[in-house]
């Protein structure tokens, strides 16, 4: 919530500062492997959209289709978390989305 109220106040330094946390967090939570994942797929049900849409955008691989309704909602809007939603729909479906990428298979 930070990052982007940061942003919608203009101020990229402090948005740019939350967004490195924001990714420190999501490492972290990744490193616990699904259950870390799975973790963070309670912000699918987050009061604001912005929250549920950034959730959804790192969860597109382990809980597509969930993660697919949170963004096709969001992206019905006008605003920015509505285009946000948007092009991470786009860039999934169009193949080129590596947030949580898969890693490759031990075996």
């Amino acid at each position: 919530m930070a990052q982007n109220d940061a942003i919608w106040r203009g101020d990229a330094k402090t948005g740019n500062r939350y967004a490195k946390k924001v990714n420190t967090a999501f490492d972290k939570l990744t490193a616990q492997g699904d259950v870390g994942r799975d973790a963070l797929a309670a912000l699918f049900m987050h009061p604001r959209m912005d929250v549920r849409v950034k959730a959804a955008a790192f969860l597109l691989r382990h809980r597509t289709e969930e993660a697919k309704a949170v963004l096709k909602e969001a992206a019905r809007g006008q605003d920015l978390v509505s285009f946000a939603a948007s092009e991470a729909l786009k860039r999934w479906e169009e193949g080129t989305w590596a947030l949580d990428p898969e890693l490759p298979s031990s075996s």
